[in-house]
């Protein structure tokens, strides 16, 4: 059943703009580079590089940050911490520094993007402990960095929102690290989404389907998605206890393969008392803000900017 009749008719052609994943026929080292080739203009920018030990595994690697700021900083800026989408097996920050180097000028921040390690090479938790390394850093380095403790959100695309939403939950129950919002977009959230029998005969048809979504939980988990024993930091939507987490801004196409489980991540936050700001789109598909011109995309850039600003002004 096909969904293309339902596509926003701006997006529409669009669509096929994207390149197709074939995880199961290329070699990931091969995706990856096409990926990167296909980013690689958007890498452009003037962002510094910064390497933070990894205080959970002392025997890890430093985990590289890229960060932006505005050219005239004025006292103590709010920070975000940025984790990039990609399925948890594909991206870096590179793919979207041009686009933060843009938005820490607009909104007066610092952004730190974490380039976290990839699955299946490092399985969970090796990317939720990176990027929690970079929060506690963030916090103890505050009056170096220049950047308000009080004001630190995170942020997060696709599977980096995912990890962005496990951040937010880890950082709630280790009482070390303050977040002060969660703006996820496109969360990748649920695991069980891969293993629906009623799954949604509309979502999903595009850029991020069934088959790559299975194969990105995978490999995050090193088994097969939909059993009873994933932790709630390697797929968010598994918490139980949703109470006590920061302000939540979440946004979704219709056509996302994640729609349904972001709406139900969003009311059960607002059931757990939660501040929500839920942006759902008509006729858009995964990635779809990433399309210059149509005016969906447009509106969501704009009510995601807007949101953070309102975020980082309480």
């Amino acid at each position: 059943m096909t969904s293309r009749h339902l596509i926003d008719p701006e997006l529409a052609l669009a669509v096929e703009l994207f390149p197709p994943l074939s995880f199961g026929s290329t070699p990931l080292a091969e995706v990856r580079r096409q990926l990167d080739e296909m980013t690689s203009s958007a890498a452009q920018h003037s962002g510094q590089i910064v390497k933070v030990d990894c205080v959970r595994d002392p025997q890890g690697p430093p985990v590289p940050v890229h960060v932006f700021g505005p050219a005239n900083r004025q006292g103590r800026l709010p920070a975000v911490l940025h984790i990039h989408g990609g399925g948890y097996v594909l991206g870096s920050p590179t793919m979207v520094a041009a686009a933060n180097e843009k938005l820490a000028s607009a909104l007066g921040c610092a952004i730190f993007s974490v380039d976290y390690r990839l699955a299946p090479e490092t399985r969970h938790p090796g990317a939720l402990e990176d990027c929690y390394a970079v929060l506690k850093w963030l916090h103890a380095e505050a009056d170096s960095l220049g950047i308000d403790r009080d004001r630190i959100g995170v942020m997060g695309e696709s599977a980096g929102a995912g990890l962005a939403a496990a951040l937010a939950l880890l950082a709630r129950d280790r009482g070390e690290a303050a977040i002060a919002f969660q703006h996820l977009i496109q969360p990748m959230l649920d695991d069980r989404t891969c293993t629906l029998a009623d799954d949604h005969p509309y979502a999903g048809e595009f850029v991020w389907t069934r088959e790559h979504n299975r194969f990105g939980w995978t490999s995050l988990l090193g088994t097969a998605p939909g059993r009873g024993d994933v932790p709630p930091y390697a797929a968010a939507a598994r918490a139980v206890d949703l109470s006590g987490l920061p302000p939540a801004f979440i946004s979704v196409g219709t056509l996302d393969l994640f729609f349904e489980e972001n709406l139900e991540y969003a009311r059960r936050l607002t059931r757990a008392g939660v501040p929500v700001e839920l942006h759902v789109y008509p006729g858009a598909y995964h990635g779809f803000e990433l399309i210059a011109g149509a005016s969906v995309s447009s509106r969501a850039l704009r009510d995601s900017e807007e949101a953070l600003r309102r975020s980082m002004s309480v």
